[in-house]
Parts: structure tokens; C-alpha cells; sequence
């Protein structure tokens, strides 16, 4: 993927100009710095348009609504006019779908820098990034064209609605982090990362874009784009937090620190922050070193702080608000006054007495066919209990046990008991990670809520690109397992899963070296594993090793995959 990503930057950038990699464009001294500085213009889709101090030395294309670009792309708004390039939002009138677009002049000194790095965004294809989905130079023009998630909310206005919550704070980090670094393994850094630039998808989902492009458009580079990144990801847990920006100048609607402060703690700024996100932020934002524990070392890369992040403690979602019903009331109807007005507070109600008995033909004839049935029913129950209790006389039978029709004495089974699950972590053999950001949805009691693998272009066994994926699951103490229900979301041919006995959430044995507790083959979107005798552990592994083919699933492509919802032990 590494050698992909370069090779297509070499390629777009034959003009001479430094193509957007790592290092994108050089800033002044300070890279962080510039990155703040620039935080006040307007952002990529931004409301901002025409700002005075904008100082671009080619002045953006003359265009108006309704221009079409390759007789496929019609202009319809633009959202963004500055410093020599407009953003657009455009409809794909081949597809039928909005997208977004940034022009430029073909001959604007960031031209070619911003076809690189478009180039070179659009071969990541990660979804959890905005996909880069055309970039052209023609007709004196350089374009880009790219999603538009009309679903999605910007970071800026969630934030404006006031800070988040201890887990959807926790959310944020972990996916964007994680994203983020699987860009910068390709060699792809952001450097805009900003409120603006993050999206929160209509399903709680976290997606950037401007992956590269934003940088690239506005001339900022830096000599460290790990640590400008993930400076900027400490930027934005510290807002999610607090809801203030955590430089003195305020920005994107929210306000800067009081001056002549310094960086203070989150949980400093606002009673009720959670501490170990508080201590996060702290060690992902510059601060000369100085972290809100002191003894936690900074976070430099995404990668350090995706470390960092799966170190601490799982931060469960809120419990839904409970609701006191209404206190008891009969109903007009129960009071026998259906279909009639309600009386007065304070008004005598006339006592209705109750109805006669039935004293019609009709009425003795019900009274007598009722007894019967009573008396019958007395009988043929009297019946079987004397005849169970000769039965038993006459087995001998006097240890406490029942006899089945097949003659053999057996202890009545045991009901089987629901075991709470504690914690979980993912499980990686080889490769990447799938989704460790998500392993708790798989037992919040959310169906709604998933842990999704990667999509893989053959199957449905995984091998040889991995062995398998799973999770370890913590049940808080030993516990006897005999059975798993496992709730799955895509059905199809076919589901490997196993469950083995590990030895903590992060086993030091290999997959051969655990002991096997049973699994199961299905094609359906349940899978149930039961064991032949309950196996006591306080971990266990739940293993995938073959996946259905599935077709596209919103910004998932078709291939083979799988999505756990719901995972339930019993023992």
C-alpha cells in the first residue's frame, strides 16, 4: 500500500512541484503554530465565504450555479471562496448523487500540489475517510471532486449544542484516531484536522475528509505531520470536553482559553470531565512536555495515542434515563362508566349496583355446563396424581429423583444461567486490527450497535491474509460456559465461528495452544455454540474464520465480511 500511494504521487506530480506525503508544504518555524494560526479562516465546505484578509494571487475561476464540469458535474452552491480556490456543492448528474468540488486555476502556484495529494487520498480507500472520487485538470481548470454526506454533522455544530458525553467523547478519539493512523502508515497526513474536517454520520459514525487536500489547497505543511496531527486530535478531544478551544484565540465558535493561563487540564476547565480522557487530551497536545499525570509520557503519533487509548479502561454508554410510570388509575371504562363524561371532583357518585345473576334459561344452562367441566377437570387431575404416586411407590423411588418414559433415572437439568460480560478486547494475530474501537458494542444490549471486520476480496475462509478475527471476551471471574448466541449481520454462505478458553484479554498463547469449547458453521445471521460440557474460564476467545460475501453496505464495499451485534454467554 505504501509503495502504491508514492507511486501515484510520483506520477501526478510531474511538474517539479514537492507532491503531499508526509511532508506536505513547509510552514514557518512552528508547524503547529501555522496550523492554529490558519484554524480561523474558513474550513473546507465551510459557511465563510469572501473573506477580506484572503491573499491568493490568482483570483478563483469565475463560475456561477448551473456551470457543469466534464458535462457531469453540476455546480450548484459554493460554500467556500478563498485564497485563490472555491468549494462547491454539486450534483452528479451521471449518478445521480451530490458531491463536493474544489476548484482552482490550472495555473495557481498549489495546482499540482493539490492534484497529488488528491491522487494519492483517493488510493487509501479507507471509508472512515471521505473518498476522493475524481481529480482532473482541463479547460485552464484543476477540479476535485469528492463525497458529500448530506446525512452527516459537523463537529463544529455538534459542539455548539454543548460538549459531549464521557463516551462519545471516547467515540471521537478512538475512531479518529485509529483512522488517522492507518493514513499515516500509507504516508498520508492531514494537517487541517480541524472541527470542520470532522463528520458525524447519521448512525454515530466518525469520518474526516479533506485527507491531505485541505493542506494542500492552503499551502500548509509541516516538518513533524505525526505530531501536527495528533496535536490536532488532542485539539479536538479537548473541545469535545470542554467546549472551548484550547489556544487563547477563539475558533470555530467556540472560546479560546483566558490569556496568560497556559494549557490547563480539561477537568480543570468544566466539573464532571472524565479524568482519563482529560489526562489524553493532555498528552496529545503540545504543552512543553508537561502532561495532566506527570508520569504518562506525550503522545506523538496516532499510532502512540490508538495505544494509549486501548489502555484504558472501557467507557461504557450511558444507561437510558428510566421514566417513572404514572401512577395507577382506573380507567372510565373499568368504572363502568365507558363512553360517558367524567364527574366532577367532589360530586357524589351514585352507587351503581352490580348486575343480576343469571337467572335466565340461558344463564342456568351456562352455570351447569361450567360446573361440569370443573368437576371433570378435578378428576382427571386427582386421577394422575394418584396414579404418579403409585408409580412412584412401586419404583422405589425415594432419592429425590423423577422417572422418564425411557426408564432411566436422571437429575432434572439445571436451567442455564446468563453471564454478565465485564469487558472485551480485540483479538490480532496478523495484520491489522479490524475495529477495536467497537468490541464493546458487541455487548451493550444495542442491537443497533456493531463490531465489523474489514472486507476481504476472497473467501469465505479468511486464509491465508489472516488466520481469523475475533474478540476476548472478560467475564469477571471463573465461569462455567456452555453456550454462546452469537447475533450476526450479514447471513450468506458462510459464518465460521469458535470459542477456545484464553488465558487474559490479551492471550499469550497462540490459537493452537487454547483449549477448543465447541463452534459452529451458519449461514444465517445467528449462530449458536454450544458446548458438550460447561468449560470453566474467565476469558474466552470468540474466533472467525470464514466470512459471507456481502454487497455494498452504505460506505462499505461489496466483498466478503462479517458484523457482530449482540454476543450472549450462558453457563
Amino acid at each position: 500500500m505504501a509503495e502504491r500511494s508514492t507511486a501515484a504521487v510520483d506520477v501526478a506530480d510531474n511538474s517539479g512541484d514537492e507532491p503531499l506525503t508526509a511532508k506536505a508544504e513547509k510552514a514557518t518555524a512552528d508547524g503547529a503554530a501555522q496550523t492554529r494560526e490558519r484554524d480561523t479562516a474558513a474550513d473546507e465546505d465551510g459557511a465563510e465565504t469572501d473573506k477580506p484578509e484572503s491573499r491568493g494571487t490568482t483570483s478563483p475561476p469565475e463560475l456561477h450555479s448551473g456551470h457543469k464540469l466534464a458535462r457531469r458535474y453540476r455546480l450548484e452552491e459554493c460554500v467556500t471562496r478563498l485564497d485563490g480556490f472555491s468549494s462547491w456543492r454539486a450534483v452528479d448528474e451521471k449518478l445521480r448523487r451530490a458531491v463536493g468540488v474544489h476548484l482552482l486555476p490550472a495555473d495557481h502556484p498549489r495546482a499540482r500540489s493539490v492534484l497529488a495529494a488528491a491522487r494519492s487520498s483517493a488510493l487509501l480507500g479507507d471509508p472512515r475517510f471521505v473518498q476522493v472520487l475524481d481529480a482532473v485538470e482541463e479547460n485552464d481548470l484543476v477540479y476535485v471532486v469528492h463525497e458529500w454526506l448530506p446525512d452527516a454533522t459537523e463537529l463544529t455544530a455538534v459542539l455548539a449544542a454543548g460538549p459531549l458525553e464521557a463516551h462519545e467523547a471516547y467515540q471521537l478519539v478512538s475512531q479518529v484516531s485509529q483512522a488517522m493512523a492507518a493514513a499515516h502508515r500509507e504516508g498520508l497526513a492531514h494537517l487541517r484536522l480541524t472541527p470542520g474536517a470532522v463528520l458525524r454520520t447519521s448512525t454515530g459514525q466518525y469520518r474526516i475528509r479533506g485527507l491531505a487536500v485541505n493542506a494542500a489547497l492552503r499551502g500548509i505543511e509541516s516538518d513533524t505531520p505525526q505530531r501536527t496531527d495528533t496535536e490536532a486530535i488532542g485539539a479536538l478531544l479537548y473541545a469535545a470536553l470542554t467546549q472551548r478551544w484550547p489556544y487563547e484565540d477563539d475558533a470555530y465558535g467556540l472560546s479560546g482559553l483566558p490569556k496568560d493561563v497556559g494549557l490547563i487540564a480539561p477537568d480543570q476547565v468544566r466539573a464532571g470531565v472524565h479524568r482519563g480522557l482529560s489526562e489524553l487530551a493532555m498528552r496529545a497536545l503540545v504543552n512543553d512536555g508537561a502532561t495532566a499525570s506527570r508520569q504518562d509520557p506525550p503522545c506523538t503519533t496516532p499510532e502512540e495515542l490508538v495505544k494509549a487509548i486501548g489502555e484504558m479502561p472501557r467507557i461504557r454508554p450511558p444507561e437510558p434515563a428510566f421514566t417513572a410510570p404514572p401512577e395507577y388509575q382506573r380507567t372510565s371504562y373499568q368504572q363502568g362508566a365507558y363512553n360517558r363524561p367524567a364527574a366532577h371532583l367532589g360530586a357524589t357518585q351514585p352507587v351503581v349496583p352490580p348486575p343480576p345473576p343469571l337467572q335466565s334459561r340461558t344463564g342456568r344452562a351456562l352455570k351447569w355446563a361450567v360446573s361440569a367441566l370443573l368437576i371433570a377437570a378435578l378428576g382427571l387431575g386427582s386421577w394422575q396424581l394418584a396414579d404418579a404416586l403409585m408409580d412412584r411407590e412401586n419404583s422405589g423411588d425415594s432419592d429425590g429423583t423423577t422417572q422418564t418414559n425411557g426408564g432411566g433415572d436422571k437429575n432434572q437439568p439445571r436451567p442455564k444461567k446468563p453471564i454478565s460480560i465485564e469487558d472485551a478486547r480485540e483479538y490480532v494475530v496478523k495484520g491489522p486490527a479490524q475495529s477495536p474501537e467497537s468490541v464493546g458494542n458487541t455487548y451493550d444490549k444495542d442491537s443497533s450497535s456493531l463490531w465489523r471486520t474489514k472486507t476481504f476480496n476472497d473467501g469465505p475462509e479468511i486464509a491465508p491474509y489472516k488466520p481469523g478475527v475475533g474478540i476476548v471476551y472478560d467475564l469477571g471471574s471463573a465461569q462455567d460456559v456452555s453456550d454462546a448466541s452469537i447475533a450476526l449481520k450479514y447471513g450468506g454462505s458462510h459464518t465460521t465461528a469458535t470459542l477456545y478458553v484464553a488465558d487474559s484479554l490479551t492471550p499469550s498463547t497462540g490459537i493452537d495452544s487454547m483449549k477448543k469449547i465447541g463452534g459452529v458453521t451458519t449461514s444465517d445471521t445467528t449462530a449458536k455454540i454450544s458446548a458438550k460440557k460447561p468449560v470453566k474460564s474467565r476469558y474466552v476467545l470468540l474466533w472467525l474464520t470464514a466470512l459471507p460475501n456481502s454487497g455494498p453496505d452504505g460506505y462499505y464495499r461489496a466483498g466478503y465480511k462479517q458484523a457482530i451485534t449482540d454476543v450472549r454467554f450462558k453457563g
